[in-house]
């Protein structure tokens, strides 16, 4: 082979490794080929095409909400810090309807606290590998809604000493007292758990099957999953 012919072997040998690389790293990300916004360009399409589309950041659109994003520490049932922020994001839609119940809540002295909202699709391939139960973690087959924007985790605190009311149990306890159906509780439990599930359906949002903290948003199957970090929609906003 001439020596320019080595330099073009070497040159597409090159491109093809580069390629092979850039769809290994595709396939790792999206392993089950899902429709999943990965990039800021096509989130911001999106969200051109329809406001409702956008995400937003809850410490902004909420001001004072109380925040206790327990990814972002290793409290939590990984033990490791997954998320590179404390922050809570969610679709625009989302974040207007947990203003009401905020409102709502505060003629009641008590406020919301959240754990969790957005979740980036990268995040949820961890959870499965680490807990394969999908009673308690999404189907990475299917995504989240978290990783629609559409699903909350939270609980009630007081507003005159921020403390969490009583309720059947912690943030990710994976075990009988995480159903919403489960009975063997207080009194007060139980009226505070039924309280929290009126007061969210009545704003547009429904409490899952196997855990009494998390809440779809209605509507949620109109929204694309996603798998963009925290930094990534800072700088999409």
């Amino acid at each position: 082979m001439k020596p320019n012919g080595i330099l073009i072997f070497l040159f597409c040998l090159t491109l093809l490794q580069s390629g092979c690389s850039a769809r290994h790293e595709l396939n790792e990300r999206n392993p089950y080929n899902l429709d999943i916004v990965q990039t800021i360009a096509d989130y911001q399409k999106l969200a051109a095409e329809d406001a409702d589309n956008r995400m937003v950041d809850l410490a902004d659109e909420m001001p004072g909400i109380a925040l206790d994003i327990r990814y972002a520490t290793a409290n939590n049932f990984t033990g490791k810090v997954i998320y590179t922020a404390p922050k809570a994001f969610a679709r625009k839609p989302v974040a207007e309807a947990l203003k009401k119940v905020q409102d709502s809540l505060s003629r009641h002295l008590l406020a919301l606290k959240i754990y969790d909202a957005y979740r980036p699709y990268a995040a949820s391939l961890l959870f499965y590998k680490v807990y394969p139960d999908t009673s308690f973690v999404a189907d990475p087959k299917k995504g989240s809604r978290h990783n629609r924007g559409c699903a909350i985790d939270l609980t009630l605190i007081e507003l005159s000493s921020d403390k969490e009311i009583p309720m059947p149990s912690v943030f990710d306890d994976f075990s009988a007292r995480a159903n919403p159906e489960y009975a063997n509780l207080s009194d007060t439990i139980l009226a505070n758990r039924k309280f929290l599930f009126g007061v969210m359906e009545h704003f547009g949002f429904r409490h899952i099957a196997s855990e009494w903290w998390h809440f779809d948003f209605n509507g949620w199957s109109k929204y694309k999953l996603m798998d963009l970090t925290f930094e990534d929609l800072g700088r999409g906003i």
